[in-house]
């Protein structure tokens, strides 16, 4: 089973740069999407023999995830159940015969740290959901989560030691979300592996020098161990600022 998840930064523009290219190629079971930044009725996406289902944020041109499938899940859900944290566009959980999968775009801390507070309540309820979900069956996560965990997850981690992404805050919620018992999947295959990124800032030629982070995850259960078979990040795939990053399970 292929599964794929990618950071669009506004799908409509990742459509006009060959997004639909890499979708059929990828021909991934379950495609999922972060930073949609669209409305319901924007656009009209042809992706036959899936199921689409889509999370917008009430706010225009901002955040939104997409799933799209082509087994049609038992259930679907949207966004956290707290109102603080309705209408962010944030959330699908699809409920599978095996697994939940949790496609979220974690909300960014913003330069100055401006929204870290709301972060770290974000991040706390965030994790309550999936602990709740954990309880009835084993769950997947997947998306931008907005954090680069260790030194090696980005190009220069001195100068970037308290700046959004890579505050010790931050890093220290990533930690404890692994500690509920969910396996980074690149490094559970790749633990050493250096240059490994997902995201490149548009400045300084970031791309093009690899100074990049890797901020793109597939979390996954430790009771679905057994059927980890790779993790892949797709580094040559362009259209957006992140690329997309995939997980393989055994059937």
């Amino acid at each position: 089973m292929k599964l794929i998840s990618w950071n669009v930064n506004g799908l409509r523009a990742c459509v006009g740069k060959g997004f639909l290219d890499f979708f059929h190629q990828a021909d991934a079971d379950v495609f999922c999407l972060q930073e949609t930044k669209m409305q319901p009725g924007q656009l009209d996406l042809p992706t036959e023999g899936y199921y689409q289902y889509w999370c917008s944020a009430q706010k225009k041109g901002y955040s939104g995830t997409a799933m799209f499938t082509k087994q049609e899940p038992i259930s679907v859900a949207y966004e956290l159940p707290q109102p603080a944290h309705a209408g962010e566009g944030r959330v699908i959980a699809a409920e599978f015969e095996r697994f939940y999968l949790v496609n979220v775009y974690t909300p960014n801390s913003q330069r100055g740290l401006t929204r870290l507070s709301y972060r770290m309540e974000w991040e706390d309820a965030f994790l309550e959901y999936v602990r709740q979900l954990e309880e009835k069956k084993p769950v997947i996560i997947c998306g931008d989560m907005n954090v680069a965990h260790q030194p090696i997850d980005l190009k220069n981690p001195k100068t970037n030691e308290n700046n959004a992404g890579f505050t010790p805050q931050e890093r220290e919620k990533m930690t404890a979300l692994q500690q509920a018992g969910y396996l980074d999947s690149f490094r559970y295959f790749y633990p050493e592996v250096t240059g490994a990124y997902s995201w490149w800032s548009y400045l300084y030629h970031a791309r093009e020098n690899n100074a990049g982070w890797r901020i793109d995850y597939f979390l996954v259960s430790q009771k679905l161990e057994s059927f980890l078979e790779d993790a892949k990040i797709h580094s040559e795939v362009m259209g957006s600022d992140h690329c997309p990053v995939e997980l393989l399970l055994r059937d």
